[in-house]
């Protein structure tokens, strides 16, 4: 009885699906790395990030899958009401691009530029 593996003997169906595999357990791997490292040091369960690294990295799928289902505490509930309205760069920007293409708002448009003279842009004969 020749007990010797061929890799010739595998089947093509068979290397593609373990290939995949292989595919899947990487990237939920490396998911579950890059969540872990961007979680709080607070949040993370056991207390320390080592440990995480030590399952995730050694007990394979199952240990980054452990990490992502109960790994981590969940984040503090924050009322945004209490907090006041946020103060947003994006908000800033929009106003902004706004006053670039339309021009200043009523209320903005006699602080930015007061008048001069009063009578720009109206010709002599033409009624105000």
């Amino acid at each position: 009885m020749n007990t010797s593996f061929e890799m010739a003997e595998v089947p093509g169906w068979l290397w593609v699906v373990l290939i995949a595999a292989a595919a899947v357990q990487i990237a939920i791997e490396i998911w579950a790395l890059v969540v872990l490292f961007r979680t709080p040091e607070e949040r993370v369960l056991l207390g320390k990030r080592w440990i995480w690294v030590l399952i995730i990295l050694f007990v394979n799928l199952v240990g980054a899958i452990v990490f992502l289902v109960v790994g981590r505490k969940p984040a503090e509930a924050t009322d945004p009401l209490a907090q006041g309205p946020p103060a947003t760069p994006a908000a800033d920007r929009a106003t902004r691009a706004t006053d670039v293409l339309y021009g200043p708002a009523e209320g903005e448009r006699q602080a930015a530029a007061p008048e001069v003279g009063g009578d720009e842009g109206h010709d002599e004969g033409e009624p105000r």
